[in-house]
């Protein structure tokens, strides 16, 4: 198993706290054994083995348990009376009105509760509400870079980062050898995360047309897309749709995690604007996997990258205007604003120049980075800092 410490650290942060700790995230992005290294470090800390309860509610072995009274019994059943009991609900919206069943163990004083779910439906509607206040919601990657590099060594970075797009950044496919099978691994993932968690829960009858939706958003990376034109590209090539319906694609392909949505916001005006996102994907491997590498992007796909990474360090990410210009990402903390230009290589002046002009009309002084693919010494630009985007995702 590949550690994922990050991860790992805020389940133990966690851990005997009155919350629910619930892991979102695509399907075979690790959340399952992310529940197994936790279950090791409560064993090597003083839990006994039948005070861990583990259900995958996608396990055959599992079957019986389809709505939430059923679960709960057998759950009730296997608790241990004057002991912590550290309950783990795998694929958790497998189970009808399991919220009620969650809700039950939750209230209970012996119970800390751990759930997992491929798809944003577990958080919304009637468990927000029921639960609303009562749960931490710990979102799940597949392997960042550095955790993919933890894995290979360091040698030869700009080979791994190649193969860290092209050949998945999702756990399992480490193991696999040619690219045959992993565009074999990708097209289970794929086909799984369409039918069961797109097409069975909305009722969807044009898959072809959802294809089609999906195979443009994966070839439209870091482009600014807004459902009109998405309704008129593909009424241009004969399949007309409407916008309301392009909007529920959309929404469900975020739902599921497979897409990631980002929002715009002026950088002057100190606004959201409500006109034109961007969307990222989960795993480039699954662009390659559908689109070929015809039909790479690297400036894109190197931004995709460093999105990804702004999430998992915390951060809400947002697409900045300033004037008429555009800054790559506005990442948001605790601590404040730092904004980011991503470009794949900046050794031609007019190029670099594009990529500064942004960054130097913004008036504050929150830090500005410039990251790129270009092995240069550190560089200031006039408090601009040009760092190599590999060095910049292993290092933190």
């Amino acid at each position: 198993m590949i550690n994922r410490p990050n991860y790992l650290k805020q389940l133990i942060n966690f851990k005997d706290k009155d919350l629910i700790k619930v892991v979102t995230g695509i399907r075979r992005c690790g959340k399952s054994t992310l529940f197994d290294l936790y279950c090791d470090y409560l064993k090597n800390n003083g839990v006994e083995e039948n005070q861990i309860i583990r259900i995958n509610l996608e396990d055959a072995d599992f079957d019986f348990l389809n709505n939430y009274k059923e679960l709960y019994n057998f759950v009730k059943e296997k608790l241990l009376p004057n002991k912590m009991n550290y309950v783990f609900l795998d694929e958790i919206q497998n189970v009808k009105e399991f919220q009620k069943a969650c809700d039950s163990l939750y209230i209970k004083k012996n119970v800390d509760l751990y759930i997992t779910g491929s798809n944003a439906y577990i958080l919304s509607g009637e468990l927000a509400t029921l639960l609303s206040g009562r749960y931490v919601e710990i979102k799940m990657l597949p392997l960042s870079f550095k955790e993919y590099i933890s894995y290979f060594g360091e040698d030869n970075l700009i080979m791994k980062y190649t193969d860290y797009i092209t050949k998945s950044s999702f756990p399992y496919a480490l193991k696999l050898n040619s690219k045959q099978e992993v565009n074999n691994y990708l097209e289970g993932i794929y086909n799984s995360i369409i039918i069961k968690d797109i097409v069975t829960r909305k009722n969807i009858t044009d898959v072809t047309m959802l294809e089609s939706i999906i195979k443009f958003m994966f070839d439209n990376i870091g482009n600014l897309c807004s459902s009109t034109k998405i309704s008129n590209t593909m009424s241009s090539m004969g399949r007309k749709i409407s916008i309301p319906t392009v909007e529920s694609y959309l929404n469900t392909l975020v739902d599921a995690y497979i897409l990631y949505k980002v929002d715009r916001y002026d950088i002057k005006g100190k606004q959201y604007l409500s006109s034109g996102s961007k969307y990222y994907l989960s795993d480039i491997g699954l662009r390659y996997f559908l689109l070929g590498s015809k039909k790479a992007d690297e400036g894109h796909i190197l931004e995709n990258i460093v999105y990804l990474e702004l999430i998992r360090r915390g951060y809400k990410v947002y697409i900045g205007k300033i004037d008429n210009n555009e800054v790559d990402f506005i990442a948001i903390n605790e601590l404040g604003e730092e904004y980011y230009q991503v470009a794949y290589s900046v050794l031609d002046e007019k190029t670099l120049q594009r990529e500064l002009t942004p960054l130097e009309n913004i008036r504050d002084h929150n830090a500005k980075y410039l990251l790129t693919m270009d092995f240069t010494p550190y560089t200031s630009h006039n408090g601009i800092k040009q760092i190599n985007v590999l060095e910049w995702l292993l290092n933190k």
